[in-house]
């Protein structure tokens, strides 16, 4: 049986600037601790144009939270009128597309990248992640690498997206399965 070699572990493939040069990814950690991953801050004017200024897309009448921490706002979409709560770690070593109109409740959590378990040098996997319009993940909830949640899906709390999810579907556990479906009243 072979054994896991983390000196082994080579990550070449993955671009070094990531989209964006040294000083660029440098200035944006600075910009992350002071504007949002601190709970000091919660003027919401101030966070979009900074997320704009660092090359991220974002929609008219977005709200985010304080404590929200982004990877890199260059490889991050996020639709009109869609809220990004308390807690949100948006782990995007790739492309991450959020829907207009959803929400990611306090805490959720989505992450593009992973290791691959099969290979001894643990090799990193990263894939993006897309939020169709009015997507709902619930607190603590996970997304991981490759998902697609469709129009309206929801995952609630504290479960995991291992595989996608059906339009205006909600799902729970772990891994999520389909609940039931969801009916939005006028």
């Amino acid at each position: 049986m072979s054994k896991t070699d983390l000196s082994a572990y080579n990550n070449n493939w993955y671009p070094p600037t990531i989209g964006a040069p040294s000083w660029k990814r440098l200035l944006w950690y600075g910009t992350s601790l002071v504007f949002f991953e601190s709970a000091w801050l919660p003027f919401n004017s101030l966070k979009i144009g900074l997320l704009r200024a660092f090359g991220a897309r974002v929609g008219k009448g977005v709200v985010i939270k304080p404590r929200v921490q982004i990877k890199y706002p260059w490889l991050l979409s996020i639709g009109d009128h869609s809220w990004i709560g308390e807690g949100v770690w948006i782990d995007n070593l790739c492309q991450v597309q959020v829907g207009a109109h959803a929400c990611l409740s306090q805490g959720a959590y989505l992450l593009t990248g992973n290791h691959n378990y099969k290979k001894a040098s643990f090799d990193l996997m990263v894939a993006p992640i897309t939020l169709e319009d009015g997507v709902w993940i619930g607190a603590k909830a996970v997304v991981c690498p490759g998902i697609t949640c469709y129009s309206h899906s929801v995952l609630s709390v504290g479960s995991i997206a291992t595989t996608n999810l059906e339009a205006y579907l909600i799902y729970q556990g772990n891994p999520a399965l389909p609940i039931k479906k969801r009916t939005i009243d006028q």
